[in-house]
């Protein structure tokens, strides 16, 4: 079964690998995931008419919010981009305007299909940038040269050799070059010198990222690039010759055209910060754009065409997943269009002390097994005991109960503070075998938490 024929069920339990609870925002997004392929699978003219299903998270910062979305978009390999809503402003404003963030999505997208494509092509391209590089290393008159002496293996007082043809030379040196031994040896090799080409930016209506770009094609073309003659080992020469074929082996038009299906069909955008973009009852300010920037917004968000550098890209099927805390507002302060354009609304739950306990030690990624396996690059075997855990866990919920709350981002900032000395010490340790226990937990940190200003700037 691919990726995209994962039921909810399955991409459910796949988020659960990562991410603690938030059981409902995780069966709303694995629906609206599933409800792609569905989409997919129904008659064209129909699958035309059917929207995605947008999503609204609310809750605080730290409670699993982007890292759903985010890790949503790795089942799916689809175009993933985070941004916050509040860098727009309405058209008229000094800022970026919201068609911005597709032409970026694009930008991901290309990036996205071209290194699947190199991929591909990486046998090819190195066997292309082998003969260019043994035309680097024999000589223009090849056969007045022992293949020997580029080897380095010439013998003193050795008897002479004949000059070998030219394809024996060739096939000796391919022989010398695939067992290593030519890996000490230095090449001179023209490459590109990027830093030549000119900083070009342009301010229009359709935005400086779009246009600067291609005026700094146009000027590509007129004048040639530059190259400059770097003197290189032979694997690095080879390397950059690879890659370098490995471009001129992609079909752009080939990529640009299946970066703009993926970028339609399931691209993902996670706007962050929506309720910073609702305004207030004051008139004065900057919230007087506030609402402007939501009614730019709306016809992305309901399907409409963006014209980027590579082409119009229609909006209609990305799937659109907004946060926020809404702690001084509420979705339904949204413009009454933009509401109905995000039929799901989920509230996050909080996290506690079980939740962080659960985050410590049950994900892939745990913060815990993190430190444990960079303090084993030191040498140094860290053992954290469950009651140590248990006390970390106690402290964040305590410290984002006294102060704000910021969820399990809080763990860091405690486990940075507690291991402050194992890290800055570890690699001058005699004893490589360190235990942290709930007294060393408290006898490092009792004194911050229970200090509340010292929490504030500490934790």
């Amino acid at each position: 079964m691919t990726e995209h024929e994962l039921t909810p069920r399955e991409i459910v339990e796949r988020l659960d690998k990562h991410i603690i609870g938030q059981g409902e925002a995780k069966r709303a997004v694995a629906i609206a995931l599933r409800n792609r392929w569905r989409r997919q699978n129904v008659a064209k003219e129909l699958a035309e008419e059917i929207s995605p299903k947008n999503i609204i998270m609310i809750g605080p910062t730290g409670v699993g919010k982007t890292e759903i979305a985010r890790r949503l978009a790795k089942l799916d390999n689809s175009p993933f981009l985070k941004i916050e809503a509040s860098k727009f402003t309405e058209v008229g404003y000094v800022g970026r305007d919201v068609e911005s963030m597709i032409r970026d999505l694009v930008e991901l997208a290309i990036n996205m299909v071209k290194s699947s494509e190199q991929e591909s092509v990486k046998p090819k391209a190195a066997e292309i940038a082998e003969e260019r590089l043994l035309d680097v290393l024999l000589p223009p008159h090849p056969v007045e040269r022992r293949v020997e002496d580029l080897a380095g293996e010439k013998e003193e007082g050795g008897a002479s050799e004949q000059p070998l043809p030219p394809d024996n030379t060739r096939e000796k040196l391919r022989q010398l070059l695939h067992s290593g031994r030519l890996d000490n040896r230095f090449v001179d090799l023209e490459v590109a010198d990027v830093r030549s080409s000119p900083m070009i930016e342009i301010f229009t209506s359709s935005g400086v990222e779009d246009m600067g770009l291609n005026i700094k094609e146009m000027f590509g073309n007129i004048f040639p690039q530059k190259k400059k003659t770097r003197r290189l080992k032979v694997p690095e020469a080879l390397d950059i010759l690879a890659q370098e074929e490995a471009q001129k082996l992609v079909d752009m038009d080939k990529v640009t055209k299946a970066a703009i299906e993926k970028v339609e069909q399931s691209g993902i955008i996670f706007l962050d910060e929506i309720d910073k973009i609702v305004g207030s009852d004051s008139a004065h300010g900057p919230d007087v754009s506030r609402e402007g920037v939501q009614r730019d917004l709306l016809p992305i968000v309901e399907g409409s065409n963006v014209n980027t550098r590579y082409g119009m890209v229609k909006t209609d099927h990305i799937l659109f997943i907004a946060a926020g805390a809404f702690s001084a507002s509420k979705p339904s302060d949204l413009i009454p269009e933009l509401q109905g354009r995000f039929p799901i609304r989920v509230e996050m739950d909080p996290l506690g002390r079980e939740e962080f306990i659960r985050i410590l030690t049950e994900p892939r990624n745990a913060l815990i097994k993190q430190y444990i396996e960079m303090m084993a690059t030191e040498g140094l075997t860290l053992t954290i005991k469950e009651e140590a855990i248990a006390e970390i866990a106690e402290m964040a919920s305590v410290v984002n109960e006294r102060t704000e709350n910021i969820g399990a981002r809080r763990l860091y900032t405690i486990m940075e503070t507690l291991l402050d000395d194992v890290s800055f010490d570890a690699p001058d340790m005699v004893d490589k075998n360190v235990s942290i226990d709930a007294e060393y937990v408290r006898e490092r940190l009792s004194d911050i938490v229970e200090d509340e200003d010292l929490s504030r700037y500490i934790l």
